[in-house]
């Protein structure tokens, strides 16, 4: 098949990559929010992760320097690459393979920090026992801090608060993280992400793989559309769709103008409103917030609607062009179709990453 062709080349220089690159040194156990030990009766117990094989620095690599995370001058390392990831416990399989497929093709994976945001106090000893040497950080985010700013949405997993996390990453991480990336918990990653890391924002408070082809008032609705002071949001700017599952995030910028109360008063307009104005979930106040003020980055960093619409989740092939990330957005995700025996072809790309089990 085409998409087979156009992966193979890279995967095969992946595992060279792969097999050249040492185990990964050891590094201080990692700092988390809320008490991490867990208990008998804890939902997680249902999970089983094999451990990670480690991975280290490749020569060229800058030395990462051995210091205590408690110190704050750890996360504050300028030579760190920041990326986000929310760790849910239906998502966390997704997660978890998402973290590998970014330390297995990473030339320098311990110059990654990742900064896992949580609903589940008892995540820490999990991630630790299958990645002993990852550099990380919990973030406890309190559900209640949305809940009252959620409306329905057309899939109720759209309705989850820590699917609205990555609107508070500018309070939660530490003023120090100036950068971060920002990724959904059903992609993989199967480039260098330092690469995505370097991408340039052009003055921009985030950077995403942009969709102009797409039809942009079906992300809204008609009474939204109708509105002039609802649509007139719009003037002057020429938005395109962009998915929030690939995002990197000038967050030095995004504090200084306060985009988090921004996205807040959007969600309070669709809450409180006499109607609707959006029908998904996080993404259309991202939309109203940036649409049209995004640094475009290439659509090789986002193959997303991998997992087909937000209903049926129907099976997908890749669109046309290189691939360095794929994302499974929409509502057929890969370890589901995997278990029940039915993937769909490109579910086995995803496979790989996949550390549950033993």
């Amino acid at each position: 098949m085409l998409w087979i062709m156009r992966l193979s080349g890279f995967f095969s220089a992946a595992v060279v990559m792969i097999v050249l690159s040492p185990s990964m040194q050891s590094f201080p156990p990692a700092e988390a929010i809320r008490s991490s030990n867990l208990d008998t009766y804890s939902p997680l117990n249902r999970f089983s992760f094999r451990k990670s094989s480690p991975f280290r620095n490749a020569e060229e690599c800058t030395t990462i320097p051995i210091i205590k995370l408690g110190k704050k001058s750890g996360i504050c390392d300028p030579s760190l690459v920041h990326v986000a990831i929310t760790l849910d416990v239906d998502y966390l399989r997704g997660s978890i393979a998402a973290v590998h497929s970014i330390l297995r093709h990473s030339l320098c994976p311990e110059s990654i920090f990742f900064h896992f945001l949580v609903s589940e106090t008892k995540l820490e000893t999990l991630v630790r026992s299958t990645f002993p040497q990852l550099k990380f950080k919990v973030y406890y985010f309190d559900p209640e801090t949305v809940r009252s700013l959620i409306s329905t949405s057309v899939r109720q997993a759209l309705e989850q608060p820590l699917n609205y996390a990555r609107n508070y990453l500018a309070d939660l991480l530490e003023p120090c993280v100036r950068r971060v990336i920002y990724l959904d918990s059903d992609l993989v990653v199967v480039d260098d992400i330092s690469k995505l890391w370097t991408t340039r924002l052009q003055g921009k408070t985030i950077g995403a793989p942009e969709y102009c082809h797409a039809n942009f008032t079906k992300y809204f609705t008609s009474s939204f559309w109708s509105d002039d002071s609802y649509s007139g949001t719009f003037s002057g700017r020429s938005p395109c769709y962009f998915n929030t599952g690939v995002m990197v995030i000038d967050l030095g910028k995004w504090r200084r103008f306060g985009y988090t109360k921004r996205i807040e008063r959007w969600m309070q307009i669709q809450k409180s409103g006499a109607t609707r104005i959006y029908e998904l979930g996080s993404l259309p106040p991202f939309l109203l917030v940036f649409a049209g003020h995004v640094a475009p980055i290439d659509h090789r960093w986002n193959q997303h609607g991998l997992g087909g619409d937000n209903v049926r989740g129907s099976c997908r092939d890749l669109h046309p062009g290189p691939v360095s990330l794929l994302h499974w957005s929409g509502s057929g995700k890969p370890w589901l179709r995997l278990d029940s025996k039915q993937p769909c072809p490109l579910d086995t790309l995803w496979a790989p990453y996949d550390l549950y089990g033993h």
